[in-house]
């Protein structure tokens, strides 16, 4: 820090000491609790402003589930890491620093680092890696990004939610060295490299502890070991206890107004059960987190004028082009080639309806979706392209979206409207005070979500309801479903909140022409519940046609084109936020569809829209395999790019790609009695892989681009190494160099290899060029149980220049003492 940055820190320090010494135990209970969803209160006599906090990570929602105020969609977080580049995803934060100020929010609640443990996790997507070194520099930049622009992060969930089943009651049982080995070293790296202003405490318990509570995770390590002085926040009902939060470190209890802390904690400080040093010392942590993002009167905000505008269009295209792993290309199909007269065929419903972004708390609303056939469409020539749907993997019910125009209607006992909101989809998802204006719930008696669907297809139409009460449905004025929805036996508080999706009529509608949609619920009272939420959807799904006519239909336009394109994808009901995989299998007909194409055409080229691995059975019988993740909302138009040579394809795998389900090392993600056992260890990813001797379909780091390069020269010393390539190719490229570390005879049970640093560079063709990547002490150590401590372990290391994990174009040896 400079002497200037330093003197700052002084100042907002004794305005924080200023403010705290004009606060009674109650005021200083209630700034410790949530006064409704998204914010902490004001207390104007000290000028404190309320903190508000907003979901990420791929964007910024604000306060409210609504498309009124659009938010910058990124692509999803195992996206950006697979640009295997902190300085992008530094960029990426600075724009949703920008997003946040934009939307008055304090707080990001953001990223998410847990591991990959198993690839049945139900929000892999929303993290970064298998591997602890990778996740904690891509995170390391996300959080100075966002922290650049003057917002605080909550790095999440702290630690071992690396799974969904049971997530709020569920005991990960986790031995010292892979915890500390693998899944806090993540938080310890962004702690030690970004030092985040905040942080989010997970629902589950970590080896009998709830992590809301756990005082040697949270006070002893991530506070005393590694010096974190930011604010540690709740995952949101997840505090459960008033003396155990508090006096397990934690400083903030979301969401409000009813919490246990507040008056609870305030009176267990009169009644002797907690020590006021105890709130003091949160307090002080929310207070500081108040003064570094300027919501504090007379302290300096860390960033007080905002950095240099950036382009989000422009940015989510390029983080798109980025991210998109290109793991085979045989001959050379792509680049596409583009001389005149040659024809592509665009396949599979997903490139008509691009899924851009995972489910669940991290939704946010897009003022624009450029899918697929919206990018291929504008970078094509006229005549050039060619469409069908040939397989749709959505065969469920889903919220009302792609021809629905829908607004919600609150009105009280009487019948009079209280107020009116325009919904994104058939989704109503208010929580707290997000309620239209004029709402309230104490006067709300019904909610009727109405408007007009223009239908794509003629056919039987399917409409359903998804939530728990009461609910009239009508399409064309007709009455067709009413009734009562009881509850279910969901353990996800959020999904025991939205019940399961149900299908109440089906109607024939006619191609183009509109027809008005209503469905009214009816407002149950909740006057008694600690947090009113209104949740329930409606639901549709459109006709289906004869899965074999689709796929013939879209074997006809692939043998008429040069190249076919097909587009695979999951669906919200097989990959979100609350529930975990069973499988790897992509849904539907998918799998059928990519067969019966590549048969009739040798360039067939398959997009995989998916945000964690699926099983690609087919991939060596197509020409060309680019995954794409989940890819924002400029994913289409960054498509085009990457697939007419625009742009490299500039990813690498940031985690293995199974083969198959049964091939994947770590599937155990439900609970037995409670507890979640980690039998697995150390060795989850590739380095499982590695020891057990299976060969994935594609391996972790793996990538190509539209170059070749050659290794040429690897020097090691003990803390770096110097690795120049040269870009043997035709066009400019992007090589990501990784550097994995082997230890040639080991006294102590540890991976056979494992990534100790990276680094990404560019060159034309014919360049070379060097670069240096250190080797961080942790890399040669463990930590020792006996001591519990990290222990250097000498002798001799085969350093490898690699491609890829198990891709090694160039070795050394390093001993070490």
């Amino acid at each position: 820090m400079t002497p200037a940055d330093q003197a700052r820190d002084r100042i907002r320090d004794d305005a924080v000491e200023a403010a705290f010494g004009k606060l009674d135990l109650d005021t200083k209970t209630l700034l410790l609790a949530g006064r409704d969803m998204w914010s902490l209160p004001a207390v104007p006599a000290i000028g404190l402003q309320p903190l508000v906090m907003s979901d990420g990570p791929v964007g910024v929602r604000g306060v409210r589930w609504t498309a009124d105020d659009p938010s910058v969609a990124l692509p999803s977080p195992t996206s950006l890491a697979a640009a295997w580049d902190p300085r992008l995803a530094r960029r990426a934060g600075r724009l949703l620093a920008q997003e946040a100020r934009r939307k008055g929010v304090h707080v990001l609640l953001a990223p998410t680092v847990n591991l990959h443990r198993s690839p049945l996790g139900g929000r892999h997507f929303e993290c970064y890696s298998e591997d602890p070194y990778l996740t904690g520099a891509i995170g390391s930049g996300y959080v100075g990004g966002v922290q650049d622009g003057g917002v605080a992060t909550t790095v999440k969930h702290f630690v071992g939610n690396d799974a969904e089943t049971d997530r709020f009651t569920v005991d990960n049982v986790i031995a010292p060295r892979p915890l500390r080995e693998l899944y806090l070293a993540p938080f310890e790296a962004i702690v030690r490299d970004a030092r985040p202003w905040g942080i989010m405490t997970a629902y589950n318990q970590v080896n009998g502890a709830t992590m809301t509570e756990h005082q040697y995770l949270v006070q002893e390590v991530l506070r005393g070991e590694w010096g974190f002085d930011g604010a540690n926040v709740s995952d949101w009902m997840a505090a459960r206890s008033t003396a155990g939060g508090i006096l397990g470190g934690l400083d903030v209890a979301m969401p409000g107004p009813t919490t246990v802390y507040g008056p609870a904690l305030a009176e267990a400080v009169r009644a002797g059960e907690v020590p006021e040093s105890a709130v003091d010392d949160a307090v002080r942590n929310v207070l500081r987190l108040a003064a570094r993002v300027g919501a504090l009167e007379g302290a300096p905000a860390v960033v007080e004028s905002a950095p240099a505008p950036v382009d989000g269009r422009a940015l989510a295209r390029e983080l798109a082009a980025r991210g998109s792993v290109l793991v085979r290309n045989k001959d050379g199909v792509l680049p596409l080639d583009t001389s005149a007269g040659r024809t592509v065929a665009l396949l599979g419903a997903a490139a008509r309806d691009a899924r851009v972004l995972g489910g669940g708390s991290a939704t946010v609303f897009p003022e624009r979706v450029v899918s697929p056939l919206d990018g291929l469409s504008a970078a094509l020539p006229e005549g050039a392209l060619t469409y069908a749907v040939g397989a749709d993997p959505c065969e469920e019910l889903t919220p009302a979206d792609q021809g629905f125009e829908l607004v919600a209607v609150c009105r009280d006992a009487s019948g009079t409207v209280l107020g009116e909101g325009g919904l994104p989809t058939g989704q109503v998802q208010w929580i707290g005070d997000d309620l239209p204006a004029g709402a309230t719930y104490e006067a709300m008696a019904s909610i009727e979500v109405r408007g007009t669907f223009v239908p794509r297809e003629s056919g039987e139409h399917a409409f359903g309801t998804r939530g728990l009460g009461g609910f009239d449905l009508s399409v064309g004025g007709r009455r067709l479903w009413s009734g009562v929805q009881e509850a279910g036996e969901e353990t996800d508080p959020f999904e025991a909140f939205l019940g399961a999706p149900h299908e109440r009529a089906r109607v024939a509608l006619a191609a183009g022409e509109p027809v008005e949609v209503s469905l009214t619920f009816q407002v149950p009272d909740m006057s008694a519940l600690p947090l009113r939420a209104v949740m329930f959807s409606l639901l549709h799904l459109a006709p289906r046609r004869d899965p074999d006519e689709l796929i013939a239909e879209a074997v006809e336009a692939a043998r008429a084109a040069d190249t076919a394109v097909v587009v695979v994808a999951t669906t919200e009901r097989v990959e979100s936020e609350g529930f975990d995989r069973s499988d790897l299998t992509l849904p539907g007909r998918q799998d059928d569809l990519v067969r019966a194409v590549a048969a009739v055409n040798p360039n067939t080229v398959v997009v995989v829209n998916a945000g964690s691995p699926v099983e690609l059975p087919w991939r060596e019988d197509v020409a060309a395999v680019l995954l794409t993740w989940f890819p924002g909302q400029e994913g289409g138009a960054a498509l085009a790019d990457v697939l007419l040579g625009e742009v490299e394809p500039g990813g690498r795998l940031p985690t293995t790609w199974p083969a198959r389900f049964a091939d994947a090392p770590v599937t155990g993600v439900v609970p037995a009695d409670g507890r979640l056992e980690y039998g697995e260890g150390l060795f989850i990813g590739y380095r499982a892989y590695e020891r057990h001797g299976v060969a994935p379909a594609y391996p972790f780091g793996h990538g190509l681009g539209y170059t070749d390069w050659a290794y040429d020269r690897l020097e090691v010393t003990a803390d770096a190494v110097r690795v120049r390539v040269t870009n043997t190719g035709a066009r400019p490229g992007r090589e990501v160099v990784q550097v994995y570390l082997a230890p040639v005879r080991d006294a102590v049970e540890r991976p056979a290899s494992w990534l100790a640093g990276f680094a990404s560079v560019t060159a034309g063709p014919g360049e070379s060029v060097e670069t240096e990547i250190a080797l961080p002490a942790r890399a040669f150590e463990i930590w020792d149980e006996e001591v519990r401590g990290w222990r250097r372990i000498g002798g001799t290391y085969e350093v490898r220049a690699s491609h890829a994990h198990g891709d090694t174009r160039l070795t050394a040896t390093l001993d070490i003492d």
